[in-house]
């Protein structure tokens, strides 16, 4: 590895193992942006709601519903009966689709896509300018919060040119390979039209490959050099030329850290443990991939002088940084009673909501809940893995989506809350649900519950921000602080979740 690359790679690690807090969280915001985003369907679902309750269709449904069989016949054995109750089921569907619903599923989607040109920018411009304020030794949530800013607009134009050229490229390949094909054909040589057809499609993807290799630096340069749109595209394109190892290396790791992380989801995924692959992307290859093609290209320009590495072991450092966690989440805590408090109302408002929205179909076998049936072929191992990442992703997603505003922290909080009130509500044996979830609840509804107030204690903050009453560095401040409290809340969901796999679905079945 030339020095070049060395250092780049070193500067990586070192970022990562120098005040991680300082940049992970902006990670973290990106996973967050679905979370942000659920709260259009999350209100248009609650509004459809309200309308087909006061318009009595809901009462429909359920009539409806209780004449029809839960299961359906076998279309293989009996098409006919299967035909049959397929046609049973056109009165609920045509209670449940109105114009209401309609506009309302559609200014969802809308409202989605709008959601996503905004933030993605914006997250985007954050998270590299922080990459390059750590590689200069400077704070980098500060650089962060003032790149989302100023380089989002620049962002979103290479996002939208890139993908431009995507569709350019896609149409003439195919309008060429169409050509060929037909022209081939009718001079009666098809299988030489084939051919053609062939190298004009790898030329195709080759030239798409050419197109990502040029934008996967443009941002880069938009950073690092103040660069515009087509700016940053002659920066990046300078930079290939004078670093084509450094460019190669980069192009190699992220297609093999793709690859890698696909080939352990997959794994993963066979034994059901899929959501340790969203924790992985989020905290570790999204960020070093960002650190080190912005590393290559501040090396490449002179402006690579980051943090020194630390003398302490990893493994010390990691035991630090989970006392570090522990201690913060706790300090939290104390510092904000009546915040966990309200968090506490609103979740009970929730599970009441939840409670009364699911009463219409409580006795309807489709709707049935039950908790034995959820833990039939329930793996110890897995499933507490599963769980541990699923519910740490569910808190950081939480408590970074606060940010806006602390809507959307509001909102998953009374969505638990009503997703949990509905659910013992159809709850086929209400005893064994309580006997499942309270060992383990008593450390996971806690750690909800703290992110949830972490995430509107941001909103808050930001809030301020905006109305310049909070300095920059003291929201930057506030945002590491929250990664550290996050890492807390992570200890306690590690505890639940080996509690959930081992000992909740276990130790109650003697007595009941």
């Amino acid at each position: 590895m030339s020095r070049s690359l060395s250092d780049s790679v070193a500067a990586v690690v070192a970022v990562f193992r120098r005040r991680p807090g300082d940049l992970l969280p902006l990670y973290v915001l990106g996973t967050a942006i679905p979370a942000v985003a659920r709260v259009i369907p999350f209100l248009a679902a609650a509004v459809a709601y309200l309308h087909l309750e006061t318009t009595g269709r809901l009462r429909a449904v359920r009539d409806e519903l209780s004449g029809i069989e839960t299961a359906p016949p076998d279309p293989e054995a009996d098409p006919a009966a299967f035909e049959a109750w397929a046609e049973e089921l056109v009165p609920v569907v045509e209670q449940l689709l109105t114009p209401t619903t309609g506009a309302l599923a559609a200014a969802a989607v809308l409202g989605l896509v709008l959601l996503g040109i905004v933030l993605v920018p914006i997250v985007s411009a954050a998270q590299l300018s922080a990459c390059y304020g750590r590689l200069r030794d400077e704070r980098g949530l500060v650089a962060g919060i003032a790149g989302g800013r100023r380089y989002a607009l620049r962002f979103l134009a290479l996002y939208v040119l890139e993908v431009v050229l995507w569709i350019v490229v896609i149409a003439g390949v195919g309008a060429v390979v169409a050509a060929l094909v037909g022209g081939f054909s009718l001079a009666g040589v098809p299988l030489a039209g084939a051919l053609a057809a062939l190298l004009a499609a790898l030329a195709g993807i080759a030239a798409l490959a050419a197109v990502r290799a040029v934008f996967a630096f443009a941002p880069v340069a938009v950073v690092v050099d103040d660069a515009g749109v087509f700016g940053s595209l002659s920066a990046t394109a300078s930079f290939v030329r004078a670093r084509p190892v450094g460019a190669a290396f980069y192009y190699v790791i992220a297609i093999g850290s793709l690859i890698a992380l696909s080939t352990v989801g997959g794994l993963f995924a066979l034994f059901e443990v899929a959501s340790l692959v969203p924790v992985l992307s989020t905290l570790l290859v999204l960020p070093a991939l960002d650190l080190l093609k912005t590393a290559l290209y501040c090396d490449h320009r002179g402006r690579l002088t980051p943090p020194a590495t630390p003398d302490r072991s990893a493994w010390t450092q990691f035991r630090a940084g989970l006392g570090r966690g522990w201690g913060e989440m706790w300090s939290f805590v104390r510092a904000t009673p009546l915040l966990h408090a309200a968090v506490v109302a609103l979740a009970l408002v929730g599970f009441w909501l939840g409670w009364r929205a699911a009463a219409p179909f409580v006795g309807l076998e489709a709707f049935e809940a039950s908790i034995s049936g959820r833990l039939e072929g329930h793996v110890p191992p897995a499933a507490a893995l599963e769980f541990f990442g699923n519910n740490w992703m569910v808190a950081l997603s939480t408590a970074l989506s606060g940010v806006a505003f602390a809507v959307p922290a509001i909102v998953s909080v009374l969505f638990n809350g009503v997703f949990f009130g509905i659910y013992a509500r159809l709850e086929a044996d209400p005893l064994e649900l309580v006997a499942f979830v309270v060992p383990h609840g008593i450390l996971e509804i806690p750690a909800i519950f703290i992110a949830g107030a972490l995430g509107i204690s941001l909103g808050v903050a930001f809030w301020r921000r905006l109305r310049g009453r909070l300095p920059r560095v003291a929201f930057a401040d506030d945002l590491e602080r929250a990664f550290w409290v996050l890492v807390g809340v992570g200890i306690l969901l590690a505890v639940a979740a080996a509690t959930e796999g081992f000992v909740s679905p276990y130790y109650y079945q003697p007595f009941l």
